[in-house]
């Protein structure tokens, strides 16, 4: 049977090994050296780290600056679009202007020749008109839509209440939206 023995008397003694050799107890503070290899690839680890962290840095400056690009070029597409927008109507008027000017600057105009001249002058304004996309809105007969025509009157008619009855002023579209509502009377039912 084994002898109890004191916490004390366990302490100082030290396991036996098979081949009479003894295991010597590290003392509590202090610690096993660094493993050297270890410690080369930790800091080859942070340089590769810190390698890719400005390269990453440097691809974010150059993203940024681009998008800055993108967007300043934008801008200015933008205003250039907006400030030379009616660059080509206004390159389809001009011979109409001429037209004008070269019918004011004749001398010797018959009645004639001065609605031969009017009448050339309209064609190459209606010309620069279909060619900026401007199109004539005239609704007479047609059901009258608030949003392409303005009532100025209701007149009692025989009928369908509010079907354009008379064009006062034709109305202007622009690639399908309104720049001038038609001016119109319709009609209304007898006896309201």
């Amino acid at each position: 049977m084994q002898e109890n023995k004191q916490p004390s008397e366990i302490q100082g003694e030290l396991p036996e090994l098979p081949d009479g050799e003894s295991v010597q107890p590290q003392p509590a503070n202090e610690q096993a050296a660094p493993d050297t290899d270890t410690m080369p690839r930790l800091e080859e680890t942070l340089r590769q780290a810190e390698l890719k962290a400005a390269e990453h840095h440097d691809a974010w400056l150059r993203a940024r600056a681009e998008t800055e690009n993108v967007r300043r070029r934008a801008q200015e597409d933008i205003a250039k679009a907006s400030k030379f927008a009616a660059e080509k109507f206004a390159a389809g008027v001009l011979p109409v202007r001429d037209s004008l000017e070269a019918a004011l600057a004749s001398e010797k105009q018959t009645l004639e020749s001065l609605r031969e001249g009017v009448e050339l002058t309209l064609k190459q304004l209606n010309a620069a008109f279909q060619n900026a996309g401007l199109t004539e809105e005239d609704p007479t007969g047609q059901k009258f839509d608030p949003n392409k025509h303005q009532a100025i009157s209701a007149i009692e008619a025989e009928g369908e209440p509010n079907t354009v009855l008379n064009v006062l002023q034709k109305g202007y579209l622009l690639h399908g939206r309104v720049i001038r509502p038609a001016m119109v009377m319709v009609s209304k039912a007898k006896g309201m």
